[in-house]
This record gives C-alpha cells, structure tokens and sequence, in this order.
C-alpha cells in the first residue's frame, strides 16, 4: 500500500497573515511529500510579486500564471508535489445561466494556471449558495459537471475533477448525494474527494446540538459507511482528506460566538473549529478513524492523504503559526500511519 501525506496550503495559516513561501517550507520541514493548493494563496501571491497590480484589483491572467509557475519553481525547490488547485466555488445548478456562463470562464482561467502548477486536478465542493440561487434538479446539476468534464478532458492535457460534498450545502451535503453525480456524469475524469469532517459532521455529528451529535449517530454513521463500501468505485476516489473538529462547549445558535447570520451552523463550526485527527487536547471528538479505515482499509484507497484545516487559528498573525500547525499535520499522520497500519 502507498499513500502520500500532503496539507492544504491554507491549514498552514491565512494568505493575508502567512507568507506562501514560509508555509512551503515549513510543510517541506515537517516531512509533508506536498500540498492541495488554495486559488487564495495563489492569488495573494500573485499581489505580493514584484510589479503586480494593487490587491485591490483582482488579479490578471497572466499575473496569475505567472504567480503559478513561480509557485511549482517553490515545490519543487521544497520536494513538494502540488496534488490540485482548490475550491472552484459555487458552480453546480446555478439559476442565473449568465452566472454560469461566467464560472465557465472562470474555469478556463483555471486551466492555464493548472497547466503553470503543472497539476491535473481542480476540486469542485458542493455548491452551498443560497436555495433561491441554484436548483436541486439533478438533471441540471449534472449536466453542469459533465460541461466541466468535458472541457476538461478534451484539452491537450487533460484536467480531473475531485467532487466534494460539504456537509453544509446546500442540496449536497453526503457523499451519497456526490456519488450519485458522479455516476450519472459517467467521465473518466469526474471523481470525488472524500472528507472525513465532511462525511462524519453530516450523518453523527451537529454543532448545534447539546451533546454535539445528530439524533440515531452511531447508527446513521455505520449505515452510511457500509452503503459507501458497498457502492463506492476507489477509482473514483481521487483523493481523501483526514481531518477531526471541535467538540463545542455550547450549542452553535444565534448566542454562540462562531454564529454568522445567514451561515449553516455546520459551515460556521468548519470555519471556526476544525482541529487535526488525534487532536484531544484541543476536542477532537469525531469518529474520523473510523471513517478513515473504513475508506482506506475497506474500500481499498491508496493515494494523496490530505489534511485540511480551517480554524479561528489560521487568522493569528503570529508567525510560528505555519510552524505550529505543520508539526501538529505531521503528529497527526504519524497517529494515523500507526493506527491504520499504513507501513
């Protein structure tokens, strides 16, 4: 069995706070082999380069490749694979065909900067706008990835898309809902990405709860583990994320610190509070190992092993921070190498 641990570029500390090359090397230094790259990091790196633009301007095409060439010059300077650019955001079903139509765009964008990372995967998580702004019509949702898909496999080189279910949006928020769409999509290159926060934050666990679970947890969580054995192709596995959250102290409603009006309770929970597996010092309390054999152990998976991580502490200005949490991403695999038996 092989796999590859690598952290997302945005676990080792917000853009704005963290300097991309400092967070390179200290994922290269804790012994990460690479790292999921965030448009964020890109973007603001593309500001910070010499004779770029204000950030007050998006930046353009080519500040952007450039920006992404002299990235993977940085990964491979660190030994670090860049295993996909991500999140191209609120995409599926949406109502404004205009809006659409400028996201399709977007994405050729997208391919040029991919083509610079000199990567051939983009992750798409599911769409969690408002329900007056997209549709829950399957046929609609579908038709939107197999777009993607197409364009993306009838390039010169062609570009994978890892599918997300985040356990808050809006019409898609179980990996059963995003397996579904990828068989219907039916392309080589349209998979998924499986999130243990994502998979196990929606069916046993909720924020907003007294005891932070869902009603019927345990059951509801072996049920959906034995259905993903079950019915899940590994093939279409592209890659896999390990990641643990808080246990809050009180429910997260309206008087809670994380509330933001308008936010699903669980997208404010992730925001705020996701901590890395093994993490009980810091209340980790999800049944992520469970969830990670079971992908791992019984569906067969062997590739990229992810750590993402959104928390209050990606904000802290302190410049130990991308130190900090790249040791606590590389204890926490060495946790999970043990007790998955991954040698």
């Amino acid at each position: 069995m092989k796999f590859f641990p690598v952290i997302t570029s945005m676990s080792l500390g917000r853009a704005w706070n963290h300097a991309l090359e400092e967070k390179l090397k200290r994922a290269s230094s804790a012994g990460f082999g690479g790292i999921e790259l965030f448009y964020e990091d890109l973007e603001y790196f593309a500001w910070s380069r010499p004779g770029a633009q204000s950030n007050d301007t998006p930046a353009s095409l080519t500040e952007l490749v450039a920006a992404a060439a002299e990235i993977r010059k940085l990964c491979l300077e660190q030994r670090l694979t860049i295993i996909g650019l991500q999140p191209f955001l609120f995409y599926e079903g949406l109502l404004d065909r205009k809006e659409h139509a400028a996201r399709i765009e977007k994405l050729h964008v997208w391919f040029d900067i991919v083509d610079a990372l000199d990567v051939d995967t983009i992750q798409i998580p599911s769409n969690f706008l408002p329900e007056p702004q997209i549709t829950s019509d399957l046929d609609v949702i579908v038709a939107d990835m197999v777009e993607v898909a197409e364009l993306g496999a009838n390039r010169s080189k062609p570009i994978r898309f890892a599918f997300e279910n985040l356990c808050w949006g809006t019409h898609i928020d179980t990996w059963e809902q995003a397996w579904q769409v990828v068989q219907l999509v039916n392309r080589p290159n349209f998979g998924m990405c499986l999130d243990t926060f994502n998979i196990a934050g929606r069916v046993w666990a909720d924020p907003a709860s007294a005891d932070g679970k869902a009603v019927d947890a345990d059951a509801a969580l072996e049920s959906s583990l034995e259905r993903l054995v079950n019915t899940v192709d590994v093939s279409k596995v592209f890659y896999i994320q390990l990641v643990d959250a808080e246990r809050l102290k009180t429910p997260l409603d309206e008087s809670h610190e994380y509330y933001a009006k308008g936010q699903p309770a669980r997208m404010s929970w992730s925001r705020n509070a996701r901590c890395f597996m093994y993490e009980t010092d810091r209340g980790a309390y999800l049944p992520v190992e469970k969830v990670a054999k079971t992908i791992i152990q019984q569906l067969g998976y062997q590739g990229a092993v992810s750590m993402e991580l959104f928390s209050r502490t990606m904000s802290d200005p302190d410049p130990e921070v991308p130190h900090q949490h790249a040791t606590r991403g590389i204890e926490s695999w060495k946790k999970i190498v043990q007790a998955l038996e991954l040698n």
